[in-house]
């Protein structure tokens, strides 16, 4: 089916920099559609459910809508309650579900295949994220269901005997909730210790519970093969091999580069692969090709936020109008 063709902006990503990406085109009268192949925010969505923010809602807020939430820090629900209430107080141009295959970066047009039709925009803003694709570890019985690259919900986890890999946030979040819930919880780092950006409020609390022996680490080593019933890692004091029911590999996640290539966007050389595009304007080595969020950043996903990346949409969106759309 075809689909609205010689629009201003296509904005890949429905999360809330997308969001404040399409507010301000619409403030600015341009035409734009925000495309996601997922659920609004889908990335918030998929965080665990018990999940709170480092941020304060006033920092979360775009589009000039109030976010109240009841606690110092909102949860998941506050803010998918929020985001929706953006979207729709702005009645904002949203296809949801709607995967994008490809974009032909041509000159005088952009055009977006998705699975369910085809869009033309001079420009295009790509507010993707990074929260798709896991960093594997890459060692035999990764594909087993046991192992699992995303987390919900500690109730499933009762009982068993779990192996967290990671010594993030992320990890830490799991871990802790996980032994709280019941389950026997086994922590395998490649860091000699859990790691300093952990949240202040947290890191003590994980210390203290491997102190005392109620969550085993294991520090500067790695999984080497899991099977249905075992993990064997690789410890400073040899192999082990763990009695296991499931793995939670907490390994953190990556942006699709390989998306971002094929429409010609190029990067730098530094470890964070970090792609290359005009500060002072957000705008790419492509012409009228974007990046806004945390698709700026590469693999470096802990240096963009939404409060610190909300003026992207105000950047883009100004130069577009200089260039008389």
């Amino acid at each position: 089916m075809e689909k609205s063709n010689n629009i201003d902006i296509a904005i890949i990503g429905a999360g809330p920099i997308g969001l404040a990406c399409g507010i301000e085109a619409k403030k600015a009268g341009l035409s734009y559609v925000i495309i996601d192949k997922g659920c609004l925010v889908n990335s918030i969505y998929n965080y665990p459910f018990n999940m709170t923010f480092f941020s304060t809602s006033e920092k979360l807020e775009i589009g000039e809508v109030p976010f109240i939430s009841h606690g110092g820090k909102p949860n998941r629900a506050e803010a998918l309650e929020y985001y929706r209430r953006v979207c729709s107080s702005w009645d904002l141009n949203v296809r949801l579900y709607e995967k994008v295959r490809e974009i032909n970066p041509e000159k005088l047009h952009k055009t977006i295949h998705t699975d369910k039709g085809t869009y033309r925009a001079q420009n295009v803003i790509l507010a993707t994220g990074f929260y798709d694709l896991p960093f594997l570890m890459n060692v035999e019985g990764e594909d087993l269901p046991k192992v699992k690259h995303y987390y919900d919900e500690p109730h499933p986890y009762f009982k068993q005997d779990i192996v967290v890999v990671g010594a993030a946030n992320s990890a830490v979040d799991v871990a802790l909730e996980t032994w709280r819930k019941g389950a026997n919880v086994t922590m395998v780092v490649r860091e000699p210790n859990i790691q300093d950006n952990v949240k202040y409020w947290v890191k003590p609390d994980i210390e203290n519970r491997i102190k005392d022996g109620d969550i085993t680490a294991y520090f500067n080593s790695s999984i080497k093969k899991i099977t249905p019933i075992t993990v064997e890692i690789e410890t400073p004091e040899g192999k082990k091999e763990l009695k296991n029911d499931f793995v939670l590999a907490m390994t953190g996640y990556k942006p699709d580069f390989t998306f971002m290539k094929n429409m010609g966007i190029t990067f730098g050389n530094d470890p964070y692969r970090t792609p290359e595009y005009h500060e002072d304007t957000n705008e790419t080595k492509v012409e009228g090709i974007y990046l806004a969020g945390v698709a700026c950043g590469g693999l470096h996903t802990n240096k963009w936020f939404i409060e610190n990346s909300r003026v992207h949409a105000e950047i883009i969106i100004r130069h577009i109008l200089s260039k008389g759309k």
